[in-house]
């Protein structure tokens, strides 16, 4: 048998290999994740303006969900940071500015006393750290509070931003890794749990975080017209210098 005649023998034996295994693949893993990704940087981007915002998702630390996944399907891991930690300075600026325009009193109104004396006394004393561990750290620590205590305490916008911009963005480059050097077991997994009830799955998933999305967008525009318009909110109340 000449070579030339060798090779193709073995091209074919491959390609039907190739076939079987295609045909005895479960088909649900690849619609499952093309659909699960088709949402990619844009989801990724609102969400990620919304849980750094004072409004809470129903679901703590879905930013962080959202890009492990992405990166374990092998999403470019440097988009990924970057779009995830742009959503988050967004989403931390807009509650600084409901923050500064609102006063001490707003943020005495939606802070309960025992965690807003703490609050106020950590911005006091460590203000950088006040800023930094929050948005670091993974729930259950609280960030909203912390956000809207810089801006009530006229904390420096220049350094509130840098500060809470590095650190979510040292937050969401560990999410990163974690996606990076786990990804095979965790879309292994995925695929296991999905592999009866995709569809559901991700219709209940894309529904609560879109409408949770919605109805925070709606809630940052309420409230920072409030305390824009409605000067009074901060009266008996006197800022920290």
């Amino acid at each position: 048998m000449t070579p030339p005649a060798a090779i193709a023998i073995m091209v074919d034996h491959a390609t039907a290999a190739a076939r079987v295994l295609a045909q005895r693949a479960p088909r649900h893993s690849s619609r499952l994740m093309h659909f699960l990704f088709s949402f990619g940087l844009f989801g990724l981007f609102l969400v990620s303006i919304v849980d750094s915002s004072f409004v809470p998702l129903p679901i703590p630390g879905v930013t962080d969900i959202m890009i492990v996944v992405l990166a374990a399907k092998h999403s470019n891991w440097l988009a990924l940071i970057l779009i995830s930690t742009l959503g988050s300075a967004i989403g931390g600026y807009l509650s600084y500015q409901v923050g500064q325009s609102g006063g001490m009193a707003f943020l005495e109104r939606r802070i309960p006393p025992r965690i807003f004396n703490r609050v106020r006394d950590w911005m006091e004393r460590h203000a950088i750290l006040a800023i930094a561990l929050p948005a670091i750290l993974p729930p259950p620590m609280p960030l909203s509070p912390f956000v809207l205590a810089a801006g009530a305490l006229k904390m420096s916008k220049k350094k509130f931003m840098m500060t809470f911009t590095i650190s979510r963005a040292a937050r969401h480059s560990i999410a990163t890794g974690l996606g990076i050097y786990y990804g095979r077991h965790i879309v292994q997994l995925w695929n296991k749990i999905s592999a009866k009830y995709a569809t559901p799955i991700l219709i209940i998933l894309w529904s609560v975080i879109l409408i949770s999305c919605a109805i925070a967008f709606w809630k940052l525009y309420k409230t920072s017209h409030a305390v824009t318009t409605h000067p009074g909110l901060e009266s008996g109340s006197k800022t920290p210098a």
